[in-house]
């Protein structure tokens, strides 16, 4: 198992598994979904996000999604950051974490993630 991480709202993920499939904003917008590994998502959340606490993290493998996955760099930088280039199919979600920001609206790795990282379930970072 290889995980990587979607930050989404509680709605989205409810909508989702109306429609049996993860769409999400940015994949209509953009062609593609953003997703993280388990070290850039404290720092994605932490910069988008900062102060809100209606969310949660969809913790996907990216080996059932194959090809639809690619390490994108798209702002400059050397971090690469997983994209899905379609669909995320909810039975590919292993488990969904709530992820709310802390009482300084600052966000830290849920524990159940960092049991994922401890275990070596987790894709590692890509850089350029």
């Amino acid at each position: 198992m290889e995980l990587i991480f979607h930050i989404t709202t509680e709605a989205s993920w409810r909508k989702a598994l109306e429609l049996g499939a993860y769409v999400g904003d940015s994949l209509k917008n953009e062609g593609f979904i953003h997703f993280s590994t388990a070290s850039q998502v404290v720092d994605v959340a932490n910069f988008l996000f900062r102060g809100r606490e209606d969310l949660m993290l969809l913790c996907v493998d990216q080996v059932q999604l194959e090809d639809l996955v690619r390490y994108e760099n798209l702002e400059g930088g050397e971090r690469l950051f997983p994209h899905v280039y379609g669909a995320v199919l909810c039975s590919f979600v292993r488990r969904t974490v709530g992820f709310p920001c802390g009482e300084d609206g600052q966000f830290e790795l849920p524990m159940e993630v960092v049991k994922y990282v401890e275990k070596g379930h987790v894709a590692e970072e890509m850089r350029l």
